[in-house]
Parts: structure tokens; sequence; C-alpha cells
């Protein structure tokens, strides 16, 4: 197997995973020991050391920890990080906690870098990934980390019972990937056929159980290691010990119950404290973990903070006021808007922070999704309709909501890839696009919505009104606020929009994991470099994340629809052909080959007009306290890329040396 060095620049080299074998970086560093163990290692465990409550440092991190040069310099221990959650959905945890994966992205989205693994080999074919884990590693009660843990995940994975589906990255078809255990810190995925985007998949935020587990927690709630499960399961108020293992945050979980599972061992920076529960919980903490495996350039143990305090609010509007108080540490979700820019920019000097730059990388600011697998017949007919979506389309003054919204920063645009990269396509782009009142009556003409009621609206071909219900995430401000005015640009064209908003929670349960809902508007996906080629979720139905064909995307995902909530559905031709495509895409390990097919896809997207697009919005931005020290100047903005994680929020600090009022 030949070598590879990190790779060197944004997404470019990243084409280089794909074709011919490969391994990580060199061994990992391993830190200098310094012979002061009081200054590598925060004062608490160092005390804790010294009462004989916790093992000394050396017997805590692995003979191996992944040492992080500091953005700046090197930091000091003490002091919260105060961020916030808003809208009752937990998912932005991921960013700040619990990007811990077995490669992630190097910081700026330069490339992938060995994290948990402290490497890794990819065979000349592309069908052979083998992982070397960090001897000595622990999870955070101390009970060594190994590949036992990496068997018994996808001992879980192969049970129907708890993993009915078991998902696209793991088959080829009707193979499924081969997971074999060299040893205690080796193990290796075999794939029948070449796979050029596995380190990809595995970077990604979204992969949350990311090939381990604690086998010594989940075997307590797991029928073959514990005969008793079944009963404690139904003691404990569960039906049987497979919901009790899923209400404790195992695979096939929903990703906030992982979160909310504080009694489980964790590998993170922070453990839970005080875990963010349901209901009434306002805040959630994070503290230490003492077996954390970073360490800065001089040995010291990471993380520096002691805690991370989330206040978990229900609207920006108390995040801003607490931004402006001087009272959250770091922050860009929720808040990242031009209309938001004004008054945080004013009150930096009375809130004691800077603004950092976010780079937008997604294929659009604000996606409407029609459910083109709405159960109603009159309105599947409806949004299938192409000039339906395209009457929609010219409806949209998208100029005026960047003026209003956006401050008049941004393009207008539909959801494709972002100019200069080499999956740029015009055509999608740029489609439809013009406000034009004239061109969208003369589509819903010719969808057949001819008709009018008594109050102007028109009428589908069943001779119900033709309207439809937007489900919003309350969170997010701009799309409410955008909706707004496209009810009024809709209106004006015999088109009855109504508007439902709902906490980020109700709207995860009723858009991504319900068919019923008939449209919505939202963001993230790829727009850039290779972020196109892993989360194509706007240019065909590709999964849960493609909300306007929850139905077609299940049965390229799971045809059987075992354990879903969702009904599989056979998609028309051309979206099959996408799908095969895709498919052809996965098993290549040749670039340029990748590059051509996902163009072709991008093209019959660009016929088929799936979603509409608002606008690509210009450079975002966040806030950081002035003594809060080693966050880059700039970050890309995306979920793939779910900053700050691939930064290492470990290595931020606070110093102690700035004033601050």
């Amino acid at each position: 197997m030949k070598k590879l060095i990190l790779l060197p620049v944004f997404f470019a080299l990243l084409f280089t995973l794909g074709c011919g074998g490969r391994s990580s970086n060199s061994p990992p560093q391993t830190a200098q020991i310094q012979t002061d163990a009081a200054a590598r290692e925060a004062p608490q465990l160092a005390q804790m050391v010294s009462d004989g409550r916790l093992p000394p440092l050396e017997e805590r991190l692995p003979r191996n920890p992944l040492v992080i040069t500091p953005h700046e310099r090197l930091g000091v221990y003490g002091g919260d990080w105060r961020v916030a959650q808003v809208g009752g959905h937990l998912t932005h945890m991921h960013r700040y906690q619990y990007y811990e994966n077995l490669v992630n992205w190097t910081p700026g989205w330069g490339g992938i870098t060995p994290n948990v693994a402290a490497s890794f080999d990819v065979s000349p074919d592309s069908r052979v990934y083998t992982f070397h884990l960090r001897e000595g590693m622990k999870w955070s009660d101390g009970v060594p980390f190994t590949t036992a843990d990496v068997a018994f995940w996808w001992e879980v994975m192969l049970n129907p019972l708890l993993t009915p589906n078991i998902g696209q990255m793991y088959r080829q078809g009707d193979d499924i990937v081969e997971v074999e255990v060299v040893s205690e810190t080796t193990f290796m995925f075999r794939f029948a056929q070449p796979n050029g985007l596995f380190l990809q998949q595995l970077a990604q935020v979204g992969n949350l159980n990311k090939q381990y587990i604690p086998k010594h927690y989940y075997s307590q709630f797991h029928i073959d290691y514990n005969p008793n499960a079944d009963a404690e399961a139904r003691a404990a108020g569960y039906a049987n010990w497979v919901s009790w293992f899923q209400a404790m945050g195992g695979p096939g979980s929903i990703e906030d119950v992982v979160f909310q599972s504080g009694d489980r061992p964790v590998i993170n920076a922070w453990m839970w404290e005080l875990a963010p529960g349901v209901g009434a919980a306002t805040q959630a903490i994070g503290v230490r973990n003492p077996y954390y495996w970073k360490v800065d350039s001089q040995g010291r143990q990471l993380p520096y903070l002691d805690r991370i305090v989330y206040d978990l609010l229900q609207d920006v509007e108390v995040l801003i006021f607490k931004i402006l108080n001087g009272e959250i540490d770091m922050i860009d979700q929720y808040i990242n808007l031009p209309a938001n820019r004004p008054i945080i920019y004013e009150h930096q000097d009375r809130g004691a922070y800077r603004l950092f730059a976010t780079t937008p990388t997604e294929p659009n600011a604000a996606i409407i999704s029609f459910n083109l697998n709405h159960p109603n017949p009159g309105m599947r007919e409806m949004f299938n309709n192409k000039d339906f979506r395209i009457g929609i389309s010219h409806a949209i003054n998208r100029q005026e909501i960047i003026d209003i919204i956006y401050f008049g920063q941004g393009t207008p645009a539909q959801a494709a890839p972002r100019p200069g990269t080499e999956f740029y396509n015009e055509r999608l782009a740029t489609q439809y696009v013009e406000y034009n009142v004239d061109a969208a009556n003369a589509a819903l003409d010719r969808a057949g919505l001819t008709g009018r009621d008594a109050q102007g609206f028109r009428l589908r071909p069943d001779g119900v009104r033709a309207g439809f219900t937007f489900e919003l995430d309350i969170g997010r401000t701009e799309f409410v606020e955008q909706v707004q005015l496209i009810q009024q640009y809709l209106r004006a064209v015999g088109i009855d929009a109504q508007i439902r908003t709902m906490d980020r929670a109700l709207w995860e349960l009723r858009v991504r994991t319900n068919w019923e809902f008939d449209a919505t508007i939202h963001r993230f996906g790829g727009g850039v470099g290779q972020s196109v080629l892993v989360d194509p979720r706007y240019f065909f139905p590709f999964n849960g994340n493609s909300v306007y064909a929850p139905s077609w995307q299940m049965w390229y995902n799971n045809p059987t629809g075992i354990g879903a909530t969702i009904r599989p559905e056979e998609p028309p031709a051309r979206v099959r052909e996408s799908m095969d495509l895709y498919n052809q895409i996965r098993v290549t390990g040749d670039p340029a080959t990748q590059v051509r097919l996902m163009q072709q896809i991008l093209e019959i997207a660009a016929e088929e007009f799936y979603v509409i697009g608002i606008l690509w919005d210009a450079d975002g931005f966040g806030i950081v306290r002035n003594n809060f020290v080693n966050v880059p100047l700039s970050m890309p903005f995306s979920w793939e890329y779910p900053h700050p994680g691939p930064e290492v929020p470990a290595q931020f600090f606070i110093d102690p040396n700035i004033r601050m009022p």
C-alpha cells in the first residue's frame, strides 16, 4: 500500500482519495512528556490524581495521543464555553462536542485526517480500508477503547431488530461490507467492489454512530449479553430490550437520544454533567473528560476549557440579547443573517466580542421542497407537475427577498453547485429565476390550474382550491420571513399558501420522518467541490434529507421499508437513472469518472427541476468574545463541515490576561 500525506488544498485533492492505494499521514506524533505532571493536565484533574480518585495522566492517555498544534497559541486551563441551542432540537451539539469520527475533515476543509484512528491504509483498488486505533485509548469512564467496541457496533448493525436498514454507506447493491477485526487496535472494512467515497462518508458529521459504541455499557441493554434485559427493560418502562437499547442512544435511535444519554461513556472532550434532557430543561453542561486523548504541542492534555455550557433557548431574539450582553463566548448558528449583522456589529464594544467570517458552501441559502410523494392524489398531481413548480419559481421576487431579508447581499439562483467548481451547471443554477408574473401565470395554466373560486384562487383539476401549507422551523427566522413574502407572491398568481411554524424537534418529526406534509423550506447539502458528491440531496432523492421525495429516497435506501415510518415507492425512470449513476460513482475509484457521472446527474436534475432555490448567499459571520482564543478568522459554513468541530474546539481557551468589561 502506498502512502499519502494529508490533502493540501480545499477539496481539490480529495479527488485523489478515489484512485490508487493510499494511507494516512505517517504514524502520529507521540507527545513530548514534560516532567511537571501538574502542568500537563488541568488543576482539577491533578488534584484528583493526588487524592487517589484518578489514575496518573500517563495511564489515562493513549501511547500515541493526537497532537494538536494550537491555531494561535498554547492555552491555559479553566473557564466555561458559553454557547446556545435554539428551538428544541440538539443537532448543533455535533458541531461543538460530538465531532469525533475515525477520520475528520482537516481545519478549513483542506482534506481528511486521522482522528480516533491513529492511521489508516486503503488498498490500490479502494476495496479494503484498514484502520489502526490508538493503543491505550480509553472511554470517559476509564474502560479501554478497542476493536471490541467496533466489533460490537457491527454486531448491532447486523441485527435487524436493532438496525432494520443498514444503510447505503455499508452496502453495494446486495453486498454488505465485511468488517474484520485483526487485533485489539486494527480492523478492516472489505467491500465487494471499489468504494471511492468511503473516507469522505466517514468524515461526515451525519455519520452519528461512527463505527464504534462502548460495548461494556450497551451490553447491559442487549439480550445476548444480559439474559434479564427484557425484564429489566419492562421494569424501566420500555416494551422490550430493543426499545430500551435504542432509548439509551444505541444505533437505530434518533440523534437527540444520543445527546440526552448522560450516562453513556464517550470519547469527546467534554462528557455530560447535566445532559440536555427533554421538556423544561433550560441548560445542558458538559465537563472535561479526564481520559481525553488529544494533547497540545507541548504534551498538555486537552481540553483547555473546564466546561461547555449550553443555554437551551426557544427563540433567536433571546440569543442575540445574550450576545450583546457578553453572555455568549462563540457562536454563528441561528444569528448568521445580514439582518442581524448591524446590531451585532454595532455592539461589539458593549459585548466585548469580535466577528469572524463564515463562507457559504451550500447549493442555496433557502430551498423550497414540495412533497412529490404526497398521499393526497390531488396534491401529488399538482406538486409533480413540472409546470406548477416553474410557475411558483417565476412568481417569486427573489431580488426583493434579497433586498429585504438579506440586506441586498446575495444572488438569485436555484439549488445548484456554485460557480467556480467542476460541477457548476448553468442551466440548473439559473433557470426560472426571473420574477415574471406573466410567465408564472402561463406555467400554472399549463399545469391545469385554470379554474378560479369565488375568492380568485386557482382550482386544481379535481375542483379543489390550489393551495398548500409551508411547515417551518420557527428557529430559522429567515425562512419564516421569506415565506411570509412568498405567500403574498403566490396569492398574486392565484395560489393559496398557508404557513405553519413549529419548534425544530417537531419540524424534524413532521418533515424528516413523515410523508404527509405539503411543503417546507430549508438549506444544507453539497454546493462546492467534493461535497457535491458526498451530499447530493437536492440533485436526486439521495437520503432522508431529500424531503421533496421521501418515498422515492426510501426505495433507494431501504426498499423493503422495514423499520421505516415512510413507505418506499419505486420512482420514475429518470429518478432511477440518477440513482444508478450515483451507484456507479460509489463503486469507482477514478475521480474523472466520478465527476463525469455527477455531471450527468446534474443534467437530469436540471430537466426534472425537483426543488426551487431562492439565492446564493454572501459570506456570513459569527461572534467570538475577545478573550476566547484559537478561533479562526474564517470557517466554511456547512453541515457537511460541522464548524467549529474540525477546528478542534478542545484547543479553545479563555485568556485571563485579556481585560474584559
